[in-house]
């Protein structure tokens, strides 16, 4: 099965490291961030679920739930969390599916045979409080994840979902802001009373509207 963005996000029931868990119940009404890793006690993984952990606030001032899988069993994610907080110096609360039949990696694709017959790539899924996946990036078994870049769309997300905007290039938490087209240059100051900037009539930019 292939997941594109603006799906509905499949729901699924497995076991974890903190037990049974029903995936969109542990989501409820906020966002979610669904990531896969290829197995347990691998060292770029360790690192990955260590700054994870360590970004705790960081996803719940955002009301994002992180949940990871793995295709290892649930003792074998019990013992590799020991390390992982060990040697990242964190602690791991959030849960660690145990996907050994890989049903949720065959369920969001991320198992690619080119890359490995047995083992997930390392995908990325957010996922709206509506279950619609908004975000996928997939990176090689070889690449550790850029946190920052992963809260930096989320931010995005949050905020285009919520003002008829778009975020440029390189955009941060507090930069400006594209004007959606669909929105006429005459009627800009009402939706954005903090003042725009024309820079080519299909180019509109504005202020931050919740800064």
């Amino acid at each position: 099965m292939s997941i594109r963005i603006g799906d509905v996000a499949p729901n699924f029931k497995a076991k974890t490291s903190i037990g049974d868990v029903d995936f969109y119940e542990f989501l409820g009404d906020g966002w979610g961030v669904l990531f896969s890793h290829p197995a347990d006690y691998t060292p770029v993984c360790t690192t990955e679920l260590g700054r994870t952990a360590q970004l705790k606030s960081e996803f719940e001032k955002r009301n994002v739930k992180v949940i990871a899988v793995s295709v290892d069993p649930v003792e074998s994610h019990q013992s590799w969390i020991s390390d992982i907080n060990e040697t990242q110096n964190t602690t791991v609360e959030f849960p660690i599916i145990a996907d050994e039949d890989r049903t949720v990696s065959n369920l969001y694709d991320m198992i690619h045979p080119n890359a490995s017959e047995t083992q997930t790539v390392r995908s990325v899924f957010v996922i709206s409080p509506d279950k619609k996946v908004k975000l996928i990036i997939v990176y090689p078994a070889s690449v550790g994840r850029n946190f920052n870049e992963i809260l930096r769309v989320i931010d995005s997300l949050q905020l285009t979902a919520e003002y008829t905007v778009a975020t440029p290039a390189d955009w941060q938490d507090g930069d400006d802001v594209i004007v959606m087209n669909s929105i006429k240059t005459e009627d800009i100051p009402d939706k954005f009373p903090k003042g725009h900037k024309v820079i080519k009539p299909y180019l509109r930019t504005t202020p931050q509207p919740n800064k």
